[in-house]
């Protein structure tokens, strides 16, 4: 294992706090051996993180409360914060169970903040290489050990404007990012301006958002085997150049990013109803927004190709993680496990499918993470709609799902994407070269790497 030396500097605690975290006791067990993770559910369940939720929300709460029946849980649903967890840690005040972004995990996992979850799974018969994708799995997988319960899985792809790719003469095989030439060509088929500014975009890269998706999809990497920063690797070059190309095409990055930040995204005057767009790097919930909007949009969309030409797409999301110091360790776990259960994901297909119904909108799929749900929702939910084109990008992000790639985790992942975009940032607006901005930005990311991690 890592040495845990200096854990807590970066957060602004003491690293004595690591030692009392990782082994103290309480009434939930947790002891030098670990908590009992077999353990009936019972007493109370504080979690925390699950912010905001909507239908498919809403249903899995219902169905996890009614598989831990003795147990009274009670919800913080506020945003996850990184500085008030570690004031809550320092107060030893802390939840049974947090969600939190995947990124974040291999961080709380160096400092000891958090407990390894393997014993969780087995203990409760779960194998999660069998529950959930793998690339999904090696986002809270560190030091060969898996740290959180993961949920959720939104793939990217390319969306497609067809109505504005008609009227310039571009066909769906143009957008293919294996092909640089053949793509600048169509984007500038499409591209219009006026008043020096962009109207229409060709292709909206969406260059800071989706960047893990041009790097990784390219054949980049951040971090390398043992999470260590690898933020100059010659195919990350590759791919800033090739997104800088993209960006200079249209007016320049500055410009590009001004226009899109404008779009009316979830409004009726959105960036496809209104042809701001030719292409877009999108999510795969990005459709389901544009869905009330099918009859005035011609929508379609393609992978992302790898260098090769072949299919490729990024994992994105949620997990939940055990804090070290939890009071109720066993019930944080089975309520997590409760949480990405296949009955529980068919409860949140059953209410997303009650809401498209009276929104007379499309089901355009439910990703959870795990490829049985995803499986068995699309089965039984997602039917012709009689609109080829939302068919169609339905289809084709089904088709890159199990596609998708991740970087090993790093205790410094939020630095390191920090860094990232930071120094594409850079290179993107001509301040730097791409291979100085991230040798640059490696350099950045390498002292944060050795002041967590150690070294």
């Amino acid at each position: 294992m890592r040495k845990r030396r200096a854990a807590l500097v970066a957060l602004g605690a003491t690293a004595a706090l690591v030692a009392a975290t990782a082994c103290g006791t309480d009434e939930g067990g947790t002891g030098s051996d670990g908590p009992d993770f077999s353990a009936k559910p019972s007493g109370t369940l504080n979690a925390w993180g699950f912010n905001n939720p909507d239908d498919v929300g809403k249903a899995r709460l219902a169905h996890a409360k009614q598989q831990l029946s003795g147990v009274t849980i009670k919800l913080d649903s506020t945003n996850f914060d990184a500085q008030k967890f570690t004031t809550r840690v320092a107060s030893g005040n802390v939840p049974d169970v947090v969600q939190m972004s995947r990124e974040q995990v291999a961080t709380y996992a160096a400092q000891g903040l958090i407990l390894p979850l393997d014993t969780c799974y087995s203990d409760n018969k779960v194998d999660p290489k069998q529950r959930y994708y793998p690339a999904v799995v090696d986002e809270v997988t560190y030091d060969d050990q898996v740290w959180a319960v993961p949920q959720f899985y939104q793939p990217a792809a390319i969306l497609l404007n067809r109505e504005v790719m008609e009227a310039a003469g571009v066909k769906d095989a143009d957008l293919d990012t294996s092909k640089p030439d053949a793509l600048l060509a169509a984007i500038g088929k499409m591209y219009k301006a006026g008043g020096g500014v962009p109207k229409t975009l060709g292709l909206d890269p969406n260059s800071t958002g989706q960047i893990n998706l041009w790097l990784l999809g390219l054949g980049g990497k951040l971090t390398d085997s043992d999470g260590k920063p690898a933020l100059n690797d010659p195919a990350n070059v590759h791919a800033v150049e090739l997104l800088k190309q993209i960006n200079d095409a249209q007016g320049g990055f500055a410009k590009v990013k001004s226009f899109s930040d404008a779009f009316d995204a979830f409004g009726e005057k959105n960036q496809f109803v209104m042809n701001q767009v030719g292409a877009q790097a999108h999510a795969q919930w990005y459709p389901n927004v544009l869905s009330p909007y099918k009859d005035d949009i011609k929508l379609g969309a393609v992978p992302f190709k790898d260098r090769d030409g072949n299919p490729v797409t990024v994992a994105s999301g949620t997990a939940f993680v055990v804090p070290a110091m939890a009071k109720n360790p066993a019930a944080g776990c089975a309520w997590a496990l409760a949480l990405t259960s296949q009955e529980s994901w068919m409860a949140a297909g059953e209410a997303r499918a009650k809401s498209v119904e009276e929104e007379k909108g499309i089901y355009t799929g439910l990703f959870t993470g795990s490829p049985e749900a995803d499986k068995a929702i699309r089965d039984k939910w997602v039917k012709p709609s009689g609109n080829a084109g939302f068919d169609q990008t339905i289809e084709t992000f089904y088709t890159v799902v199990d596609k998708g790639k991740s970087s090993p985790a790093s205790p410094a992942g939020q630095q390191i994407q920090q860094e990232l975009l930071n120094g594409v940032t850079a290179a993107l607006l001509g301040k730097k070269p791409a291979q100085q901005a991230l040798e640059d930005a490696q350099k950045a990311a390498m002292r944060a790497y050795e002041n967590i991690a150690g070294n």
